[in-house]
C-alpha cells in the first residue's frame, strides 16, 4: 500500500495515499463533524460542516471529498473553522422546522447534537417566505415524509438510489426552492417505493420516519375483550438493546421478552417458530420444482420489500417467487387457527401483533392474499423502534429487568430459524433441511459458511443427493437487480436464490434503531447484529435444523398434514401482482 506523510494539527502521520482528509483524520483519532456524509453511500461535500484548512488550498475545503497529498498540513480546529461550522449550522437551522420537543428524533438527532456542541443560534438567520409549513406525505402505509424538517443532505436519496437502485425520491426544483420528493409531484404511495425504510435510517433528522401503529396495540391491550399476542422476529433481539443504551451486537432477547410481558401482552412468542415453518414449506417447494420441472430458479419470498421490488422491476420473475408467506404472516395464520383452538380462543377476539425490524412489513399486513376466513393474519406490525418507544413510555426500566422466556406452546425455535435475519440465513436454513431430505440421512455439520457474510452477492454450489445445487444470495435491491439480470442473460446458472431487500438482511432493516453517521461509518452494524443470531444458532439452541423442531412436527401431525399440503397452501401460501413501473 502506498503511504503519504501528512501533518494533522501539527502532528505527523503516515496514511494511505488516495484517502480523503476525513478518513486521514481517523488516524489522529479526530472525528470531523458531518451531516451529509455516509461512507460509500453519500460523499458529496454538501453540508459544509466538515470544513478544514489545508496547505495549498484556497480557503477551507470539505474534508469528506478532499484527497490527501504527501506533505499536506491539515488544521481541523482553528477559530476560523469553528466559526464557519457554526455559521453553516445556523444556515441549516434556518430552513429546518425546529419543533424539537415533539420530534420523533429528539435526543437522537445529528443536527440537534451538532447545534448544541457548536452553540448555534437557531434564530440567527430568518427563513423568509419559504418558512410556510408544507403538508406531510402520509400516503405510504409504512413511511411518513416531513419536508419541513428536511435539511437537503441527500442521504435518503443516496440510500434509495445506490443501496436500493430505486430512486423513488430525489431533488426537485432548483436553488432556494429545492426539495426532496418523488418526481412529477407524486406522493410516495404512487411511486415504486418498496417501503424498505433505508431512507429512514439514513436520515440525520426527523424528516423521515415510520408510520406509528403503537396506539393500535395499546388500545387492544386495554380492551378486556381482546386476546393480544405478539411474535418477535429474530433481528429485533439483536438491536432492541440499542434503544436503551446497549452497544450494537448485544443480545437483549431475555429483557425484550420481559418488557413485552410487562406491557400486558397475553402471549409473547418467538418468530423463529414460523421461520422454521417457512423452511419446511419453502424447501419442500424447491424440491418439488426440481423433481417436477417447476419454474426455476426458486426465489425466496420472506422479505416484503424484495417482493414488491420484484413486482415493480422484474414482474416477469414473480413466477419464480416462492408462494410461501413470510414468517410474520404464517405466525398469524397458524395462531388464529391451530393455536386458537388449542387455547380455546375465538379467532375474532385475537389481535395478533408482530415486532419486526422492517417497515415494509407494515405494507405486507395489508396486502391481498394475507388473510384467511376474512381475518387478517397479522393485525399490526410494529418496528423495533416503535417497540422501544412503547417500553420507554410505559416507564419500564429495560436494563433492570430480569430475563424472561418466550411463552408456551411456541417457545421452541431452531438455530435455522434464528439466522433468518442475516443475509444468507434463509438459504442456509433451507439447505440444512433440503440436504437431509435429498441425502436421506442426518448431518452433524450444518454450517454453510459460503453463503454467510455481508457481501452484496454470494454464490455457492453443493452436492446434495447426487445432484449439484447452485445457489445465490443477494441483499439490497440494487444487488438483487444485478443478480437477476445475470440470471436472465445466462451469466449466472443457479437453481435457488435468497434475496433480502435491505443490505445485510433484516438485521439492517429500515425499522431498526437509528444510529448516527459517526457509528454507521465506523461499525459494520450488519455484521455485529448478525453475530447475535449466529451465536444463538451455534451455542444457545438445542435444535439447529427446522425439520427437527418438535413444535413444527406437531403442527404438521395434528393440523397441516405435511408440507405443501392443501391445508398448508390455504393458510401459508399467497400470490403476487405484476405491478410494473
Amino acid at each position: 500500500m502506498n503511504m503519504v506523510n501528512v501533518k494533522i494539527n501539527g502532528v505527523e502521520y503516515s496514511v494511505p495515499a488516495g484517502i480523503t482528509v476525513l478518513e486521514a483524520c481517523k488516524y489522529a483519532k479526530i472525528d470531523i463533524p458531518t451531516l451529509c456524509y455516509l461512507k460509500d453511500i453519500n460523499e458529496i461535500g454538501a453540508c459544509r460542516l466538515c470544513l478544514v484548512e489545508v496547505t495549498g488550498a484556497r480557503g477551507m475545503v470539505a474534508a469528506c471529498v478532499y484527497p490527501v497529498a504527501d506533505g499536506m498540513e491539515i488544521q481541523t480546529n482553528t477559530p476560523k473553522i469553528r466559526a464557519a461550522r457554526k455559521t453553516n449550522l445556523e444556515l441549516v437551522l434556518s430552513a429546518h422546522e425546529k419543533k424539537c420537543l415533539s420530534c420523533i428524533r429528539s435526543t437522537n438527532c445529528e443536527l440537534q447534537k451538532l447545534a448544541q456542541e457548536y452553540k448555534a443560534d437557531e434564530d440567527h438567520f430568518v427563513y423568509g417566505e419559504k418558512g410556510a409549513k408544507v403538508s406531510l406525505d402520509t400516503s405510504s402505509p409504512s413511511i411518513i415524509r416531513d419536508n419541513n424538517k428536511c435539511i437537503l443532505c441527500r442521504r435518503c436519496v443516496a440510500a434509495c438510489n445506490k443501496l436500493q437502485g430505486i430512486g423513488a425520491i430525489g431533488a426537485t426544483n432548483r436553488g432556494y426552492d429545492t426539495e426532496i420528493a418523488p418526481s412529477f409531484e407524486k406522493v410516495l404511495a404512487d411511486t415504486s417505493c418498496i417501503n424498505c425504510g433505508q431512507c429512514i435510517v439514513a436520515c440525520p433528522v426527523g424528516a423521515l420516519y415510520e408510520k406509528d401503529d403503537t396506539q393500535k396495540v395499546l388500545d387492544a391491550i386495554a380492551d378486556p375483550t381482546k386476546h393480544v399476542a405478539i411474535c418477535c422476529a429474530p433481528s429485533v433481539r439483536t438491536a432492541i438493546g440499542e434503544c436503551f443504551g446497549y452497544e450494537p451486537g448485544t443480545d437483549a432477547q431475555g429483557k425484550m421478552v420481559a418488557a413485552l410481558k410487562a406491557l400486558g401482552f397475553d402471549g409473547v412468542y418467538d418468530m423463529n417458530f414460523t421461520a422454521d415453518l417457512t423452511i419446511m414449506e419453502e424447501a419442500t417447494e424447491f424440491l418439488s420444482r426440481v423433481k417436477n420441472g417447476g419454474k426455476l430458479p426458486l426465489i425466496t419470498s420472506c422479505s416484503p420489500g424484495w417482493v414488491k421490488y420484484c413486482e415493480h422491476y422484474f414482474p416477469e420473475m414473480t413466477e419464480n417467487l416462492s408462494t410461501c408467506k413470510s414468517p410474520q404472516q404464517m405466525f398469524g395464520a397458524i395462531y388464529k387457527s391451530y393455536f386458537a383452538e388449542k387455547l380455546g380462543l375465538d379467532p375474532k377476539d385475537i389481535v395478533f401483533v408482530s415486532a419486526i425490524p422492517c417497515t415494509a412489513k407494515k405494507f405486507e399486513v395489508g396486502r391481498d392474499g394475507q388473510s384467511n376466513d376474512g381475518m387478517a393474519n397479522v393485525d399490526v406490525a410494529v418496528t423495533t423502534r416503535e417497540l422501544g418507544r412503547m417500553i420507554e413510555q410505559a416507564g419500564i426500566d429495560f436494563k433492570a429487568l430480569d430475563d424472561a422466556e418466550f411463552d408456551m406452546p411456541i417457545e421452541i425455535g431452531s438455530g435455522a430459524g434464528a439466522i433468518f435475519g442475516a443475509t444468507g440465513g434463509v438459504m442456509e436454513a433451507a439447505l440444512r433441511t433440503a440436504a437431509e431430505v435429498l441425502e436421506g440421512k442426518s448431518f452433524e455439520k450444518v454450517d454453510y459458511e459460503e453463503v454467510r457474510g455481508t457481501e452484496g452477492i454470494k454464490f455457492a454450489a453443493y452436492k446434495l443427493g447426487g445432484v449439484e445445487v447452485k445457489v445465490a444470495v443477494a441483499s439490497g435491491t440494487a444487488n438483487a437487480a444485478k443478480l437477476l439480470k445475470g440470471v436472465q442473460d445466462g451469466t449466472y446458472d443457479v437453481q435457488f436464490i435468497e434475496i433480502m431487500a435491505c443490505p445485510g438482511g433484516c438485521v439492517n432493516g429500515g425499522g431498526q434503531p437509528i444510529q448516527p453517521a459517526v457509528v454507521r461509518n465506523n461499525i459494520d452494524l450488519r455484521a455485529v447484529r448478525a453475530s447475535v443470531l449466529y451465536n444463538a444458532d451455534a451455542k444457545l439452541l438445542t435444535y439447529r435444523k427446522s425439520h427437527e423442531n418438535p413444535i413444527v412436527k406437531k403442527v404438521y401431525e395434528e393440523f397441516l398434514g405435511e408440507p405443501n399440503s392443501h391445508k398448508a397452501h390455504e393458510l401459508l401460501h399467497t400470490h403476487y401482482v405484476k405491478r410494473g413501473l
